[in-house]
């Protein structure tokens, strides 16, 4: 009934940036929060940055100050500026969302995945 899809994930140098989207569709009445989470190649999965039905802004420690989450409510969309990329930020990125659909239950949502590359 929910459906997450991710882009904007591409290959790009030291130092570029990029903006990942995610657009929530289906049967969709409101959101406990939506959150990027990464894995990199033998890594486990970590968790990025979260926004909440609230609208408070998560980031992990590891890219505060160069990354940011924000939502566009009207589209069902959040973002995920990326800014003064690493080669430690090569990973694929996916979309998460606690979600309350319309039928009346709760689930948790992902998407399929944005791999994103920065070249050292």
């Amino acid at each position: 009934q929910v459906q997450l899809e991710e882009s904007g994930g591409g290959l790009v140098q030291i130092g570029d940036s990029l903006r990942l989207s995610c657009a929530a569709s289906g049967n969709i009445f409101s959101f406990k929060h939506m959150t990027w989470y990464r894995q990199a190649p033998g890594k486990q999965r970590e968790l990025v940055a979260r926004v909440s039905s609230g609208g408070t802004t998560n980031v992990a420690d590891s890219v505060k100050g160069r990354f940011s989450i924000s939502r566009d409510n009207a589209n069902n969309t959040v973002y995920l500026q990326m800014n003064s990329l690493k080669p430690e930020d090569t990973a694929v990125y996916y979309c998460n969302a606690m979600v309350l659909s319309i039928p009346g239950s709760w689930g948790d949502y992902w998407g399929q995945g944005t791999q994103v590359t920065v070249s050292s």
